[in-house]
Order: structure tokens, then sequence, then C-alpha cells
């Protein structure tokens, strides 16, 4: 018996139901995107700092209003897991070489899962920045980390309550810049719940955090010294969050990078990869999302 046809009004009910799916995905400030796949595309503005007491006071004493300011347009890559959301969400800041297979795939699909919402930021593409392995600091990524949570609170599958942040090595830095008591973490309104940074350079840093924080840095890493992670946790005189801070022994820089595993030179410093390392900094970053964000 032949199979009947689909009715037009069927076809019209049919079509009325994915407009409406898909226009319960825009997001506030005209970003519209459908239900999350692995590695979609998407983007999102940095976000600007919020103006201080002062300045609001200033430009009232002035009779001017202040202008609203816009950030910098960003690619970024988003991954959902399977299960049922709302899920805790991880943004994440690759190092100074910007996305690469290991932050766009590895680590998405790792923390993917274990049920997070997984946002890879891009913040040299659409700057026309191809890398800046050559600078120690790139004091946007901060902004884009604070939008990048302001754009991932939006969804409706991500819990904004429980978002984390985890950089690498210039990323880490910039990780850790975010959520340093005193910074940039003050004058935003939205707060991350954690942090979490690999091989960072932890110099210039005060050791003071606003949320639960975890460094993993190599014992060798002659990028960025684990030395000085040491002196900025113990300088931190209790202020803050508890920062825990793991030294794996005999590991370089970029130690949980299995393609560097014959060791490699770059900028007059090692980057090596150390399976004892890998796996034991897996373990303790799964655990501590576990205990600052549940799974």
């Amino acid at each position: 018996m032949p199979k009947p046809r689909e009715s037009t009004l069927g076809k019209f009910l049919g079509w009325l139901k994915g407009a409406a799916r898909a226009a319960a995905c825009c997001l506030v400030g005209g970003v519209c995107v459908a239900q999350a796949r692995a590695d979609e595309l998407v983007q999102f503005e940095s976000a600007v700092a919020k103006p201080t007491p002062f300045q609001q006071r200033i430009a009232q004493q002035n009779g001017k209003a202040l202008q609203a300011v816009h950030g910098q347009l960003l690619n970024a890559y988003l991954t959902r897991p399977p299960g049922n959301a709302p899920f805790p969400a991880v943004v994440a800041l690759p190092g100074c070489s910007g996305v690469s297979g290991s932050s766009k795939k590895t680590w998405p699909e790792r923390l993917s899962s274990w049920g997070y919402v997984v946002l890879v930021v891009d913040s040299f593409s659409l700057r026309g920045i191809k890398e800046t392995c050559d600078r120690l600091h790139f004091v946007d990524r901060v902004g884009d980390a604070y939008g990048a949570l302001g754009f991932l609170s939006k969804y409706s599958f991500v819990d904004p309550r429980r978002i984390a942040l985890i950089g690498f090595s210039a990323g880490g830095n910039a990780a850790l810049e975010a959520v340093q008591l005193g910074g940039a973490e003050e004058l935003m309104e939205r707060k991350f719940k954690a942090a979490i940074a690999y091989y960072p350079d932890c110099s210039g840093l005060n050791g003071g955090m606003a949320v639960p924080t975890l460094i993993l840095i190599g014992e060798l890493d002659d990028a960025f010294s684990a030395k000085k992670c040491q002196e900025m946790v113990a300088g931190s005189n209790g202020k803050g969050s508890a920062v825990q801070l793991e030294v794996f022994k005999g590991a370089r820089h970029a130690f949980d990078s299995p393609g560097l595993k014959t060791g490699s030179e770059h900028y007059g410093y090692t980057m090596e990869y150390n399976a004892a390392a890998a796996e034991k900094s897996v373990s303790d970053v799964q655990v501590f999302l576990e205990q600052t964000l549940g799974g």
C-alpha cells in the first residue's frame, strides 16, 4: 500500500515548528545560533569593562552621558555534550600560536565527554593576528574571556552559574589575570566559577584569586618558571579563594601535547610531551571541575 502523502497543512506545521525552534535559539544582541554541534563556529564580542563609579560621577558632573563601547568581534568553536541540559561549561583560551588541533579537538572532546559545554576562543583571526609568541602578554584576551562568559550564559542549555575558565601557556596567563583579585574581575558583571591555568607565567601576579584556581606546570619549564608560581602562591598570604598548584617532576612546557614527543625548541625554550604529567594533569582537571562546577 503506498505511503500517504503529507498534506500541505502538515508541511506548513512542520516548517512552523522548525522556525519556532530556530527562533528560540536566537541570542540577545542579534546573535542567532542553532543547537550547538561539535566544533560549531560561532561569533561573539569581547567584553568591555563597565564604567567605574568614578567615571560615572565625573560624567554626571560634566553633564555628559557615557557612550556605549563595543568589543571586538571574535570567532569561537562550540562543543555541546550529549545528555540533559543545562550543563556546566568551560571557556578555553589557547596558547600564543592560536587555535590548534589540541585546543580545538583534544580538549573539547575530553571536556564534553565529562559533561561540559566547551567554547574555544579564537582571539587572533578576526584581529588579523597570526600569533603573539613574541610577547608575554596580550591584555585583550581577558576581555575575550569575559565576552565568552557572557555569550555562553545566554544559551538555555548552559548553567550560567557554573562556568569555568581554562587557559594554556599565554592563555593560562590570561586566565589568571582574568580572575585575579583587584583586576578586571571586579569590573565585570558576570563572574567565572573557577579557573585553570596550564604552564602560565606567574610573574607579576599577586596570587590572590577571586575564584578557586588550579595551576599546572612542569618542574623543568624554561618558558615560564615553576618557581615563580610557587612564589606567587606563597605570597598570596591566604587572600582570596584557594589556589592549587601542581608542579610535575621532569616535565617541560606544553607537557600535555602528544605531538611534541621528541621535544622542540620554540622562542628559546623547550616544549616536550610528558605522558605521566599529562595523564596526572588531566585527572587533576577532571577532579577540580567536579569539585567546583559539578559534573
